[in-house]
């Protein structure tokens, strides 16, 4: 018990380092701790039970608080502040993260935490190398001009069609503006068994003259719920059956999406 206690409290101090960051504005200082400690979350929230002290819905809970450092490190990274998430949101997530071992409420915000996926062997995504591709004119890393969804099956056989985007919006730092709605074209129910939604980052190249994928993101189908999330960037080519996933960078980079579910 002594030991989730050191860890409690280490949390809790990243937190606060952070928030106090945030409020006097130091927002590159606040925005790493963040990342920091948002990383050491996700990592405990995808742990196995053999290897973690915490009960599987405190571990959903803590990749929550996660999702939220994540979407307060976006916000102070854009100029548009509507639905931003807010530093008075994110703290009263504290409380929560010091008392993760007796919270039992509902969560305040509708998030999800970053999906567990399978990605390399341990130590191998230290060694991947970002491509940078110098365009004349062109949209380089971490600029697509569009990122179309599609819903395949395990095979790639698409089972609606591939809809595409706009162009971005506008692009600040490391993120990408696109800001459009996007409805799937199939009841989520009646996905064959195996499908997921994919999100690919294309963009052009100029002296080539064609567009290429960039990297790609996806969502299972017992990801598909309610509310904001971040999904991860994996490296092209786009691999359909989810087998061999390699992150596109160890940057904390993410695809940021806010899912409504309709009922008829």
């Amino acid at each position: 018990m002594g030991d989730i206690n050191k860890t409690l409290h280490k949390w809790h101090a990243s937190f606060s380092k952070g928030t106090d960051f945030d409020s006097w504005g130091q927002l590159v200082e606040a925005i790493d701790e963040y990342q920091i400690l948002a990383r050491q979350l996700q990592k405990e929230a995808q742990s196995s039970a053999n290897s973690s002290d915490f009960t599987e819905d405190q571990k959903k809970t803590i990749g929550k608080i996660a999702t939220c450092l994540e979407l307060r490190s976006a916000a102070l990274q854009s100029n548009q502040s509507e639905e931003a998430f807010k530093l008075e949101d994110l703290k009263r997530l504290e409380t929560i993260l010091s008392n993760i071992l007796t919270f039992n409420k509902e969560f305040p915000f509708d998030v999800q935490p970053v999906p567990l996926r399978r990605i390399l062997a341990p130590g191998e995504e230290e060694n991947l190398e970002v491509e940078v591709e110098e365009e004349e004119g062109g949209a380089g890393m971490g600029s697509p001009d569009a990122f179309p969804a599609r819903v395949p099956d395990i095979n790639g056989i698409d089972l609606t069609p591939v809809q595409d985007t706009p162009m971005a919006l506008r692009k600040e730092d490391m993120y990408v503006h696109f800001n459009v709605e996007i409805e799937i074209q199939k009841h989520v129910e009646k996905l064959t068994k195996g499908a997921a939604i994919f999100f690919e980052f294309k963009h052009y190249k100029p002296k080539k003259r064609f567009t290429s994928t960039k990297c790609f993101a996806f969502m299972e189908q017992d990801e598909i719920k309610s509310g904001q999330m971040v999904i991860e960037l994996y490296k092209k080519p786009t691999d359909f059956k989810r087998k061999k996933l390699q992150l596109l960078t160890k940057k904390p980079l993410y695809l940021h999406l806010h899912q409504t579910l309709h009922k008829e």
